[in-house]
């Protein structure tokens, strides 16, 4: 069972040496929510940490199959602990990612503002371009005006 450790790193291999309280330890520790001001890294770190915690222990299917073949239950106990743990690290990692989409999208007091200000840009921009037809339509109306004052001048004349 130690060759099978030698494949991790020695930090994981440590991990895998201690008691099964101390291991429970660990896998409870990153429950605890991450403080505001650790980063999400931190955060997503310590729940990685806590599935790679409870896959250590886990054991290959040879020896799973000879365990439960095995009169100990004791070993069964073991290997459905295990998978208990690494369930609940595996919940806690999809919480945590689930949580992080959830912070990607924009509140819906966020989503009315932003809809707010591009009505606001808008209703500017069409504020402006009234404006300018008004004032179109006013040169328009004097040249009208200009052009009628010179007709009748003229048809006086005649």
């Amino acid at each position: 069972m130690t060759e099978q450790h030698t494949e991790h790193p020695p930090a994981s291999a440590a991990a895998s040496l201690q008691s099964p309280h101390e291991q429970q330890h660990q896998l409870q520790s990153p429950q605890q929510q991450p403080l505001p001001g650790s980063s999400p890294d931190d955060a997503m770190g310590s729940c990685v940490a806590a599935m790679e915690a409870a896959l250590l222990p886990c054991l290959p299917a040879r020896e799973l199959q000879a365990i439960d073949r095995s009169a100990h239950s004791s070993h069964q106990i073991d290997v459905e602990r295990h998978a208990r743990d690494f369930m609940e690290a595996a919940k806690r990692l999809q919480l945590y990612f689930v949580g992080l989409q959830h912070e990607d999208q924009p509140t819906r007091e966020e989503i009315l503002q932003k809809k707010i200000d591009m009505m606001e840009e808008e209703l500017k921009a069409k504020s402006e371009l009234i404006k300018k037809h008004e004032t179109l339509i006013q040169r328009w109306r004097k040249e009208l005006k200009d052009q009628l004052d010179k007709h009748v001048t003229e048809l006086e004349r005649v």
